[in-house]
């Protein structure tokens, strides 16, 4: 289902379960492309962006958003699950914020040459707008330690810093396996401005 139309013809779709499999392929193209450039540089096989899409839209609660232009080219993404599903963060902000009532920003991903133009926060915006304010109290989500385009955006947008962080092992795109520091970034979403 079309949410929105941005500039350039870009449709903001809203992934239900019944469209997931129709999705994935294209999805799994631009996982793998986003996140193998800065500041993650990872490498990610097919399989395993896949077995990301399978299990965030197979969440109960998900918000799945793609940023699409023409029949099935994925250009962006957003995903949001309940924070309770997202064991190990979950278990990092236990006692900072109420786990029960805390929506996760989990993805956000826009290919490089689709960037500054205003489509990430299109996607954050819309997935906020999508996250039951009768459940959810509060929004979290990771960034990257390293200055990134994405946690100035957050920033500007009301995000602030948790003071606590959580190291991230992956594969990177030189074979070796790295790890490093993801903060944690909160805002009560009563309090998410959504223009």
């Amino acid at each position: 289902m079309v949410v929105d139309t941005v500039e350039g013809g870009i449709d903001i779709r809203l992934i239900r379960a019944a469209d997931a499999t129709d999705w994935r392929a294209p999805f799994i193209g631009a996982y793998q492309t986003i996140f193998s450039g800065f500041p993650y540089f990872e490498r990610w096989l097919p399989d395993e962006a896949e077995g990301v899409w399978h299990k965030l839209t197979g969440t109960a609660g998900n918000v799945t958003l793609l940023a699409t232009r023409g029949g099935g080219e994925v250009l962006g993404f957003g995903i949001g699950i309940p924070l309770a599903a997202k064991r190990d963060v979950a278990r990092e902000l236990t006692g900072l914020v109420p786990i029960p009532h805390t929506f996760y920003l989990a993805e956000l991903g826009v290919l490089p040459e689709h960037r500054n133009k205003e489509l990430g926060r299109t996607l954050v915006r819309e997935r906020l707008r999508r996250i039951d304010p009768e459940r959810y109290t509060h929004v979290v989500l990771r960034v990257s330690a390293l200055h990134s385009p994405s946690s100035e955006m957050y920033k500007a947008m009301g995000f602030e810093d948790m003071g606590v962080h959580m190291l991230v092992s992956a594969m990177r795109t030189d074979g070796r396996v790295n790890t490093d520091r993801r903060f944690f970034l909160s805002k009560v979403l009563s309090q998410v401005p959504l223009a």
